[in-house]
């Protein structure tokens, strides 16, 4: 009985496996392949990181200075100040994958059209969907990710050199692991690199677009029309719309994210994460919805462009 039942479950088991996989290995070989023609997604992290790690290697040796400073501050104070460095560390990290992923989302169709590799790419049994799936994935997942753990990694080596330049100056190393508190601050990381992320992704979606329409220089395209755009209206109507429109798409993240901003009574301190207030803010649903509409025109256009 049970060979029987076996022998009647694994045809129709065989014939399901194939199908479920058929539809996933095109989407994760074209995303490994975007990170693979695309090595500035995990190389530009890595060298940011590199940068930091240098400032901070050399700041080591001001050490004593630096802890004389710091106990002369306030007793609330000293903690920002031993914080200071790893989260400029975090934004020079995150910075630089943003700028990463601007860069990926100009160029990336743009540059298949130019060199004419779209034509071997669209030969591939893989629909333009896939592919710009695979292409929208790298700005909203890949790059984070790799940005998250790679600030992590950073600090955690900072945290390191820390401690041996408390160990040359003679204090408490085991203090330090109390002191600076990063498990607390890598789900601030987190946080911050999703809000930005979510924030940003109608931004990278446009520019998705500019690079499927643009037949030449799509990074001017990208910022010549919105400031002609700015300041025709300014002169016409003496308005500001469409310029508030762009500052808010690029800056209201942080407010619409925190409750505080890290600057008060002359310290620095981390804002307060409010992700309540940020999964409420109609600005972000509008700005994801236009982000899925822009990356529907991309594919249109994807599909419709010829090779130039």
């Amino acid at each position: 009985m049970s060979i029987q039942a076996d022998a009647g479950t694994t045809p129709a088991h065989r014939a399901v496996a194939p199908a479920a996989t058929s539809h996933t290995r095109p989407f994760a070989w074209s995303v490994r392949r975007e990170i693979w023609e695309n090595r500035s997604v995990w190389i530009a992290p890595l060298a940011a990181a590199g940068f930091v790690l240098f400032g901070f290697a050399l700041s080591i040796l001001r050490m004593s200075h630096t802890l004389k400073e710091i106990a002369k501050a306030p007793p609330d104070a000293q903690l920002a100040f031993r914080m200071l460095p790893y989260g400029i560390a975090g934004v020079a990290i995150l910075g630089a994958s943003v700028v990463v992923a601007v860069f990926y989302c100009l160029g990336t169709l743009y540059n298949e059209r130019r060199d004419r590799s779209i034509l071997f790419w669209k030969s591939m049994p893989v629909s333009d969907l896939t592919t710009l799936l695979a292409k929208i994935v790298v700005p909203l997942v890949v790059l984070p990710l790799i940005s998250i753990v790679v600030i992590c990694a950073t600090q955690l080596v900072m945290l390191g050199l820390n401690a041996l330049g408390w160990a040359a100056n003679g204090r408490d190393v085991a203090s330090l692991w109390t002191t600076v508190p990063l498990p607390g601050f890598w789900a601030f990381v987190v946080y911050v690199t999703v809000t930005v992320t979510l924030w940003y992704a109608p931004l990278y979606a446009w520019l998705l677009v500019l690079s499927a329409w643009a037949r030449r220089a799509p990074f001017l395209w990208a910022i010549l029309p919105p400031l002609a755009i700015i300041v025709v209206e300014k002169l016409a109507f003496d308005t500001n719309w469409f310029f508030n429109l762009v500052n808010y798409r690029l800056h209201g993240g942080f407010s619409a994210a925190f409750t505080e901003l890290p600057h008060r009574h002359g310290h620095f301190q981390l804002p307060m994460p409010d992700p309540v207030k940020y999964f409420s803010t109609p600005g972000l649903w509008a700005g994801l919805a236009a982000a899925a509409a822009l990356f529907a025109l991309a594919v249109w256009l994807r599909r419709r462009r010829e090779p130039m």
